[in-house]
């Protein structure tokens, strides 16, 4: 069903256009729903041709979300996606920079090979969207509060804390939060707030999949919710909300933060 408007909160962001990669399901297709209900546009970008097809199906079709084809370890698809959105929608506000985890492993059992693929991806990638997405906006300087736009990095607790049995990851998204500080120092006179997010244990497949490869499904999610102060797993939409308020003009002073959507789970600051 094509998503209707949310007159319930008004974050600002009518008319106004995103980019949002890993946009066709999971935590980028949340986040693109509350876009669109708040009226904004969206140009989804993901490798899966099918699911990009259903997830702009879901959002109410090119007037209001646009999918577009692309890896983030391509160097070219940063800029290709972006000038879509500038060509399409006249504009681009803002991007949520989301990549596929990489795969699992340990420092000492993860190849070189495997290390470098997702350095590619999950580091360069989420950079060259997030430069591309940049110098798109600087030619749009911003109407409220001298906010020029906003980027948001998803990044996960393991920027904060060590996940057991995921050591590329350990080793990639602490680099992105420093990234998100560097940026927001860099940017912020140009009106442009850089932001990251930490998602914690959120429903979506590749949550499932971890708990899956950790024995059973069931007994992995009671033992982790047991974990959690609110004690349960959090759902898309929770995240989809935080991310869609920092995309937005309504949080537009605040840059340079990491900000954990975990239920509590994180035991540092």
């Amino acid at each position: 069903m094509p998503v209707r408007h949310n007159e319930g909160m008004d974050l600002g962001l009518t008319e106004r256009v995103f980019v949002v990669t890993g946009g066709s399901r999971g935590l980028g297709l949340a986040t693109a729903a509350t876009l669109v209900s708040e009226g904004a546009h969206v140009i989804l970008v993901a490798r899966d041709q099918v699911g990009l097809d259903s997830a702009t199906a879901k959002l109410g079709g090119g007037a209001s979300a646009v999918g577009i084809p692309g890896d983030l370890g391509d160097p070219t698809t940063a800029e290709r996606v972006v000038a879509a959105a500038v060509a399409r929608f006249g504009r681009l506000d803002g991007a949520l920079i989301g990549v596929g985890g990489p795969p699992a492993g340990t420092v000492m059992g993860t190849d070189d090979d495997t290390w470098r693929s997702s350095f590619e991806t999950v580091f360069l990638g989420s950079l060259r969207v997030a430069r591309a997405a940049a110098n798109a906006m600087s030619s749009h300087p911003g109407d409220l509060l001298g906010v020029g736009g906003s980027l948001v990095f998803v990044l996960g607790t393991s920027a904060r804390e060590v996940l057991p049995g995921m050591s590329p990851s350990n080793g990639l998204r602490p680099g992105l939060g420093m990234m998100v500080k560097d940026l927001a120092d860099e940017l912020g006179p140009r009106g442009i707030r850089v932001n990251g997010l930490m998602p914690g244990r959120i429903s979506t497949d590749r949550v499932f999949a971890n708990d899956a490869r950790a024995g059973s499904p069931e007994m992995v999610r009671r033992r982790n919710e047991s974990a959690i102060p609110l004690g349960r797993y959090g759902q898309p939409e929770e995240f989809g909300r935080i991310a869609s308020f920092l995309l937005s003009p309504t949080a537009s002073y605040v840059t340079g933060s990491l900000v954990p959507v975990d239920g509590g789970m994180l035991r540092s600051f």
